[in-house]
């Protein structure tokens, strides 16, 4: 018995000495989405193998982005994903978008667009619940807040328009730009959404606040509601 065990130590340390090196000399697209998830988990479960666990987080949630966004109730659901383990992937992630957002903070948000819209993927794209979230900006269209206002359903969220500008003259806000996520995956417009949006928008102008956009972002892409003329 302490043979066996010897032996599958030597395995699977082995195999995180190869997938390291393999980092190291050619970058993470030289690994697939569960390898660069076991690199992860090589902290998180030291004395164990990490290949089942990654493939399994894998083939349960789709992808890496994907675990990373999943719910910590959600992740605890794959067998050897504890409480600690599914900590350091939430932890993971929040540092994944602060970096992202760090780089829709460095200039005007209307000039970074291509961060903006990469930012609110990262965050909401492979949410499993619809959010609400208002990226508030100043009169030089910089960003003061990033904040979830609402959080629903699979496939509703409940959005008040009265919040919405309240918080905007709260931070002191000239402009605002409205993101929620489709669980569904398609980022169309829904008749709800256009109305809504359309609700916000003449509340916010009658008191100097810009909508600049809607985004609706999904696992198929995303939407922008001035792009399709709707604003």
């Amino acid at each position: 018995m302490a043979t066996e065990l010897r032996e599958a130590q030597a395995h699977y340390l082995g195999h995180r000495e190869r997938l390291r090196e393999r980092f190291r000399a050619k970058g993470a697209d030289s690994l697939a989405d569960y390898e660069l998830l076991e690199l992860i988990l090589f902290r998180s479960m030291p004395r164990r193998d990490t290949k089942p666990v990654a493939k399994a987080l894998i083939e349960k949630f789709g992808s890496f982005a994907e675990v990373l966004s999943a719910r910590p109730e959600r992740l605890i659901e794959v067998k050897g994903v504890g409480e600690s383990i599914a900590f350091d992937l939430k932890v993971l992630q929040a540092a994944a978008l602060r970096l992202s957002l760090s780089d829709a903070r460095q200039r005007p948000v209307l000039g970074a667009w291509s961060a903006v819209i990469k930012y609110c993927r990262a965050a909401m794209a492979f949410d499993d619940q619809e959010q609400f979230r208002i990226l508030f900006l100043d009169k030089k269209n910089r960003l003061i807040a990033d904040e979830v206002q609402q959080r629903g359903t699979v496939d509703h969220t409940p959005v008040y328009p009265r919040e919405v500008i309240k918080r905007a003259l709260d931070l002191g806000a000239s402009g605002i730009i409205l993101v929620h996520n489709h669980p569904s995956g398609d980022p169309t417009p829904s008749r709800a959404d256009i109305d809504m949006t359309k609700f916000i928008v003449e509340a916010a102008s009658k008191l100097g606040i810009t909508v600049h956009d809607h985004i609706i972002v999904g696992r198929d892409g995303h939407a922008s509601f001035r792009a399709l003329g709707l604003i």
